[in-house]
């Protein structure tokens, strides 16, 4: 067997002890479809939108304000409150590859600081005012703000001292909100990242 013969023998098989090893950190993560996967209340996830609302695998919350809160005592005076939520993977997993047996958040970092997570929240709703019904509705952006952000007094700046927006949660900042609610003659764009309002790149 000639040199060359051996030498494209040993470079297939490092290429396919490499393939071989990708593949296996691949499959260390459980998915949702697994069924071995758990909610935070200890339910067995599944796949599609569950009785409150969630859909884990798509990334999606679609049903009332409480519900995203399993229904809690503290949230009913909003319990007639629509809300829509989308996130990212780093928000909230639709995988578990720390075996922890949830849905990872952060994944393979300490905090959500860092991480690029966002979710954005959708709201809707009506009250009564002085006889006449008002209809209303919120729409926000949040992200993790970057790992070299600053706080300076309730304020997310970048290391550049661009102002990223207020922050919300600790981690996170505001970098959009669209408010309208015709009753007490709010209207539109409320609030807008000096830095940027796009959900990518944090």
């Amino acid at each position: 067997m000639s040199k060359k013969v051996v030498f494209t023998i040993v470079v297939l098989l490092l290429i396919l002890g490499a393939a071989s090893t990708v593949s296996a950190k691949q499959n260390t993560c459980t998915t949702i479809q697994s069924g071995d996967l758990l909610t935070s209340d200890g339910r067995i996830l599944q796949v599609g939108f569950d009785q409150w609302g969630y859909n884990y695998q798509a990334h999606l919350f679609s049903g009332y304000y409480c519900d995203a809160y399993r229904d809690a005592a503290w949230c009913q005076p909003y319990k007639d409150d629509k809300l829509a939520m989308k996130w990212n993977d780093a928000w909230l997993s639709n995988q578990d590859c720390d075996g922890d047996g949830l849905l990872d958040r952060h994944h393979g970092y300490p905090s959500y600081i860092g991480s690029g997570a966002w979710i954005t929240n959708h709201m809707s709703g009506e009250y009564e005012l002085n006889g006449e019904v008002c209809q209303w509705n919120y729409f926000v952006k949040i992200v993790a703000v970057p790992a070299d952000a600053n706080n300076i007094g309730g304020t997310w700046y970048a290391a550049d001292g661009t102002e990223i927006g207020p922050v919300i949660w600790g981690e996170f900042a505001i970098i959009q909100e669209v408010i309208n609610d015709p009753c007490y003659q709010i209207h539109g764009l409320q609030f807008v990242s000096p830095d940027r309002a796009g959900l990518g790149g944090w």
